[in-house]
């Protein structure tokens, strides 16, 4: 390749991995591994070109962000005010969430540990783009072997002239810090991820100012997934077409579904944006045991769930949303019909409420009182009003939280309750039918 001109690839077969093609390599890892198949490549193409022109391309190949909100990148990388140069001007800075603690998504973490160069790369194309000097990947505390493996590979980065002063002789500096954070779910929320690293407890800011204008250390920030950096340098080296002949028209390119529960095979399954649940059940060998399926998530617990009925829903953005409910973070969490709903859904409640940081009322009130209604129901003590109480509190959550941990803490409770209502009414009518007051007198009488 070029400096002048970037690779041109044909349209891929629909299931040829480009985010994950390097996984099964040999020491995959590895600086080594990675500069024999391609790596760095686009970086030089990209140094070549102005910064404006790599953000043009980002946007022109429809890339969204792949942690979640699916917010389109290059027009978050256009957001960064890039007129200030002078002395007094504010520095930019690239953070990259690697927090990755929603219940059933398993992509990045495997990303930074099979093919972390992947990840830096993408950083520094994109610092390059957004003209930053100071780039921060904040990996989550508990995944320990992750950071001693993004840290290797910045500093073999560093050893072979990708980052530092004067990077490849293009006038560019750039210093990359992989910093671990405190294990909060909270930390995942990108104002939360913000406080954190600026060594203060991680709870969300109030929106706006919005991190594009004051985010890290009051400076304009761009907070970006792994996964969604890691597909920069694909496509800066197969072009905006090429990457938008994956994938569905408004939401194009590859994903990494993370497959789990009751499948045969579960595990990361690369696939365009818009395959369905049918064809990731193939891929994942089918449910396991041949036990039917009962319910799913679509993008981890936070995010409705959907049944068997859903079975064909396109898994992109718009997709997912028409059918009532997120493609988040395409955490496929899999379950058959031996699983309880009210049980399924009390587990994650519980854990939203434990991770709640309780800096707003609807969601550390809510939450709590959730968890007590639902152990209550499936201990075999609930009550008629339970569902529709629940439903109640959910109202007065959704909407009302600081940030979207609330919101999400909801989803599967309002779903459940939708398409699995009976389950929790059997709950209820399990009880012992309590007698009326008229009724008891008459006994106290005759037992007199």
């Amino acid at each position: 390749m070029t400096a002048a001109t970037p690779p041109t690839n044909s349209g891929p077969d629909p299931l040829t991995p480009v985010l994950t093609r390097r996984w099964l390599s040999p020491r995959s890892w590895s600086i080594d591994t990675y500069e024999q198949l391609e790596g760095y490549e686009a970086l030089r193409y990209a140094l070549g070109k102005e910064p404006d022109r790599i953000i043009q391309l980002v946007k022109d190949s429809g890339l969204r962000g792949r942690g979640g909100a699916g917010f389109p990148t290059g027009m978050k990388w256009g957001f960064i005010p890039q007129g200030s140069t002078g002395p007094g001007a504010k520095p930019k800075y690239l953070v990259i969430n690697a927090d990755e603690g929603e219940p059933g998504t398993c992509k990045d973490i495997p990303t930074m540990m099979a093919d972390p160069h992947s990840l830096v790369e993408g950083c520094i194309i994109t610092s390059y783009a957004i003209r930053a000097n100071f780039c921060a990947i904040y990996v989550r505390g508990e995944a320990l072997h992750c950071i001693r493996r993004v840290r290797r590979a910045v500093e073999e980065a560093y050893a072979k002239g990708y980052l530092g002063k004067n990077i490849l002789d293009s006038g560019f500096d750039l210093d990359i810090v992989v910093h671990a954070g405190a294990g909060a779910y909270i930390c995942g929320e990108e104002t939360a991820l913000l406080d954190s690293l600026e060594g203060r407890r991680g709870q969300p800011r109030l929106k706006p100012p919005f991190p594009a204008t004051a985010g890290l250390y009051a400076s304009p920030t761009v907070v970006n997934n792994v996964e969604t950096i890691a597909s920069v340098p694909a496509i800066v080296s197969g072009g905006s077409d090429w990457f938008r002949a994956m994938g569905s028209e408004k939401s194009p390119g590859p994903k990494i579904y993370s497959v789990s529960g009751h499948v045969e095979r579960p595990g990361q399954y690369e696939a365009p944006l818009g395959i369905t649940l049918r064809r990731l059940l193939e891929l994942a060998g089918g449910m396991k045991g041949g036990v039917p399926l009962k319910f799913w998530t679509p993008g981890g617990s936070s995010t409705p769930i959907f049944t068997a009925e859903h079975l064909d829903v396109p898994l992109d953005f718009e997709g997912a949303a028409a059918a009532g409910s997120m493609l988040g973070t395409t955490a496929v969490q899999v379950f058959n019909e031996t699983v309880s709903v009210p049980w399924a859904v009390m587990k994650w409640t519980e854990f939203y409420k434990h991770e709640s940081c309780g800096k707003c009322t609807p969601c550390r009130e809510g939450t709590y009182w959730l968890v007590q209604i639902l152990e209550r129901m499936v201990h075999g003590q609930g009550t008629e009003g339970d569902v529709e109480t629940m439903l109640d509190i959910c109202d007065n959550i959704l909407g009302r939280s600081f940030c979207a941990l609330g919101d999400g803490a909801t989803s599967p409770i309002t779903s459940a309750i939708q398409y699995f209502r009976q389950e929790f009414m059997d709950l209820i009518a399990a009880q012992p039918a309590v007698a009326h007051p008229d009724q008891l007198a008459e006994l106290s009488g005759a037992t007199a």
